[in-house]
C-alpha cells in the first residue's frame, strides 16, 4: 500500500492537480504519505465509510483560482455539463466547515466534496478499494471545474453578462495557464504486421496521451486494426499503464474478448468497416470540450439535451461536432461519430472529447490530437475577442 499511495502522490503532481497532496491507503493500518494537521478530520472521515483510500489537495494556482470562483458562484453545488459529469460525478457539493460530520454526509453520496473554508480551499475524494479511484475522482472534479468555468465564461461573453469578479478570475487564470504544447512525439512507425509491435505502438501512444495532458485523468481509448482484429484498450484502463490491458477483438466477432473491451468498441469498428484507416485515439483535451458546448441558441428546444439532440451542423475549422453518448444505446456516439469521421482528420463528441484517426500508425492520430487541442484554444480566445468588441 506505501508503493500505491506514493504512486498516486506522484500521478497528481505530474497531472498538475496539486503540488502537496495528502493521500492514505488502508491495508492491515492507515499509510500517509506525510503528516498534516487535517489528519485527524480525515480519520475520522475514513473511520465513517466503507473505503480504503483517501486524497485531499489544495489545487493548484489555477485550478485554486477556478474554484474560488465557482464555490462563490455556485455556494452548494457546482454542476458542470460535461460528459464526465454526467456520467461520473453527477455533481460535487460544496461546504465551508472542514469538519468530518459535513464531509461524511456529501462523501457518502458523491465522489467528491469541496471544501471552501474561506483561506484554504480543499478537494477531498476517496476510492472504495484503491488509491486509483480516489486519484480518478480528483482528476475529474478539477478537469470538469475547468470546463465549467470556461464554458460559462463564454455563455455570458455571448449574453453580455460577465461580471467584474468574473472577469478578475478569469484573467487570473488565463494568466497561470500552461503555454501550448507545440512539439509531437516521434512514435514507432507503421503500418505493423504483428500483434507485438501492435501492443507496443499502443501502450506508448497511450502513456504520450496522458503526458501531455489531452485526457482527463487517464481516461480515453485506443486501437488498431490488424488485419480483421482491432487491438483495443480495456475499460476502465489506464492509457499510460496499458500492458497486459490490451484486448484483441475480431471483427467478425467471434471472440467475446469485447467484454472487457473500450465501452465505444462499436464505434471503432464502425470506423474501421467504413474507412482505411487503421488507428484512433481517442482523449478528452480540454478546449476541444469547452467549445463543443458553445452555442448561441439559447432558446433552442434541445438546449437541455445537446449531448443527444443537437441537430445543428456544427464545425471548429474542419473539424465536425456531432452529439452522443457513451456506449452503444439509441443515442451512443456508435451511431454518430463513424459517419462523420469519413474522410476527416477528427471529430469532437459533444462535451466528451476528440476522436482522431490515422492510416498507418499513431503519429498522424496523435499530431491530429493536439493540433486539433491547440486549434480549439486559439479559437476560444478569438470568440471572445469578437465578442467582447
Amino acid at each position: 500500500m506505501e508503493q500505491l499511495v506514493k504512486k498516486y502522490v506522484r500521478k497528481i503532481i505530474a497531472a498538475g492537480l496539486a503540488e502537496n497532496p495528502l493521500v492514505c491507503g488502508m491495508d492491515d493500518e492507515v499509510i500517509w504519505n506525510r503528516p498534516d494537521d487535517d489528519i485527524p478530520v480525515l480519520e475520522q472521515v475514513l473511520d465513517g465509510m466503507n473505503i480504503n483510500s483517501l486524497i485531499c489537495v489544495e489545487p493548484t494556482s489555477h485550478y485554486l483560482a477556478i474554484f474560488r470562483f465557482l464555490t462563490s458562484r455556485y455556494p452548494e453545488t457546482i454542476t458542470p455539463g460535461d460528459c464526465e459529469t454526467r456520467t461520473f460525478l453527477h455533481d460535487v457539493p460544496v461546504i465551508r466547515d472542514f469538519v468530518s460530520a459535513s464531509i461524511l454526509t456529501h462523501l457518502r453520496r458523491r465522489k467528491a466534496v469541496v471544501v471552501d473554508s474561506g483561506d484554504c480551499i480543499r478537494l477531498i475524494t476517496f476510492g472504495g478499494v484503491s488509491p486509483e479511484q480516489a486519484f480518478v475522482s480528483l482528476s475529474s472534479v478539477c478537469f470538469s471545474a475547468f470546463v465549467l468555468f470556461f464554458t460559462d465564461y463564454l455563455a455570458d461573453c455571448r449574453q453580455g453578462t460577465i461580471t467584474k469578479e468574473q472577469q478578475q478570475a478569469f484573467d487570473k487564470v488565463i494568466a497561470l495557464l500552461e503555454p501550448s504544447q507545440r512539439t509531437t512525439p516521434a512514435l514507432v512507425t507503421g503500418p505493423f504486421s504483428s500483434e507485438q509491435q501492435v501492443y507496443q505502438a499502443i501502450i506508448e501512444a497511450g502513456r504520450f496521451t496522458v503526458e501531455y495532458g489531452l485526457v482527463d485523468s487517464y481516461f480515453g481509448n485506443i486501437s488498431y486494426r490488424l488485419d480483421q482484429t482491432i487491438y483495443i484498450s480495456q475499460t476502465g484502463s489506464s492509457l499510460d499503464e496499458l500492458a497486459g490491458c490490451i484486448d484483441p477483438c475480431p471483427m467478425d466477432e467471434s471472440s467475446c474478448a469485447g467484454i472487457t473491451a473500450s465501452s465505444e468498441l462499436v464505434a471503432h469498428d464502425e470506423i474501421y468497416k467504413n474507412t482505411d484507416n487503421r488507428a484512433i485515439l481517442h482523449g478528452h483535451p480540454t478546449f476541444a470540450v469547452i467549445l463543443s458546448m458553445d452555442c448561441s441558441d439559447f432558446d433552442c428546444i434541445n438546449r437541455d439535451h445537446c449531448h443527444t439532440k443537437c441537430t445543428k451542423k456544427r464545425f471548429v475549422e474542419d473539424v465536425p461536432i456531432v452529439p452522443g453518448e457513451v456506449g452503444t444505446g439509441p443515442t451512443g456516439l456508435c451511431h454518430t461519430l463513424p459517419p462523420a469521421i469519413q474522410n476527416k482528420r477528427g471529430v469532437i463528441v459533444w462535451g466528451h472529447g476528440l476522436f482522431t484517426v490515422a492510416t498507418d500508425d499513431f503519429n498522424e492520430a496523435f499530431k491530429h490530437l493536439l493540433e486539433i487541442e491547440n486549434m480549439c484554444r486559439e479559437e476560444f480566445f478569438a470568440r471572445v475577442r469578437y465578442l467582447k468588441t
